[in-house]
């Protein structure tokens, strides 16, 4: 996205060039209203920050965004001086929404897919020093040989992908059933017959083969798994779900104990253990792109970058 700001006063001194050749006295008031709307900003941003108490609300003092967050105060020049309140990722969604029902400034920690994105109208920060990373996938591994022993079930788990929008709206309803995963995957199935028709195309049914699939037990894995799971059913295999931390998800489909697992986030999150057990398993490709981390505000607020917030010192 445009730096918005920096755009305005390139626009504002070409104009003053072009100004000169009409006479000295214009030229000087053009540049005098856009250094007036570049004070303006500046008091602006200033004061929003103010507003917020130069404070990130965060989450859970031991997580790992946390520590992103902590690492994007020391390296942005406009952080400087902010604090991180930590507590919880409930005890901030809910400041998040008491924010929103005000219409007041807030900055919390945030994730996709997550359901606050389908709940509230909020926007992520530019992240010009890359502090928060790329943006990352997650894919969907298979073991080696499932392709020629399970031709069905590789075709089904090749075609699973869900756009995130469409992710974090199931997550939003998971959420208003007490994150009933089992529940809301079976409701977006029988709610979704054309795309479940698109994945199962051309596949023959089975008579109760076994397949396993290995997930680690964060929100949208836990949807996305269900719901592959009951398509798979559909089809007459006899399917089963493990939970696992991410070093034993992937050990599991590269020894062949498990068969298959949606939850990998690449390149970064599970690279390390994706490159320890590379050439033991497939890769079938993402089944949901655009997830990341980083800092976000509603939309409602007039700013765009983390270089957009001003110090506190």
């Amino acid at each position: 996205m445009f730096n918005w700001r920096k755009l305005g006063i390139i626009t504002g001194l070409s104009l003053s060039l072009v100004a000169a050749g009409c006479g000295q006295e214009e030229s000087d008031d053009t540049t005098n209203n856009a250094n007036e709307g570049g004070d303006e900003q500046t008091e602006a941003t200033t004061n929003v920050s103010e507003e917020m108490e130069y404070t990130i609300t965060g989450i859970e003092p031991g997580a790992g965004q946390t520590q992103t967050n902590e690492q994007a105060i020391a390296e942005y020049e406009s952080l400087a001086g902010w604090n991180q309140e930590t507590s919880s990722a409930a005890a901030m969604l809910t400041a998040l929404g008491d924010a929103i029902e005000n219409e007041e400034p807030i900055i919390v920690a945030a994730w996709s897919p997550h359901y606050m994105f389908a709940q509230y109208d909020i926007k992520y920060l530019e992240d010009p020093k890359l502090v928060f990373g790329e943006e990352e996938h997650i894919t969907t591994i298979v073991r080696n040989g499932l392709k020629d022993e399970m031709p069905n079930a590789y075709t089904i788990l090749d075609r699973l992908y869900w756009e995130l929008p469409v992710l974090e709206e199931a997550l939003l309803k998971a959420k208003e059933i007490n994150f009933d995963f089992e529940t809301v995957a079976q409701q977006w199935v029988e709610e979704n017959p054309e795309k479940v028709a698109e994945w199962t195309e051309g596949v023959e049914t089975v008579d109760g083969t076994s397949i396993d699939l290995v997930l680690t037990p964060w929100d949208a894995e836990n949807f996305t798994t269900n719901v592959a799971k009951i398509v798979l059913e559909q089809q007459g295999f006899d399917a089963s779900l493990t939970p696992v931390d991410p070093a034993v998800m992937f050990e599991a489909v590269a020894s062949g104990d498990s068969d298959a697992t949606l939850s990998p986030w690449m390149p970064a999150t599970h690279g390390s253990f994706y490159e320890e057990y590379e050439g033991q398993f497939e890769d079938l490709g993402p089944n949901v792109e655009g997830a990341r981390i980083g800092l976000a505000v509603p939309s409602y607020m007039e700013i765009d970058s983390l270089e957009d917030l001003e110090p506190a010192e």
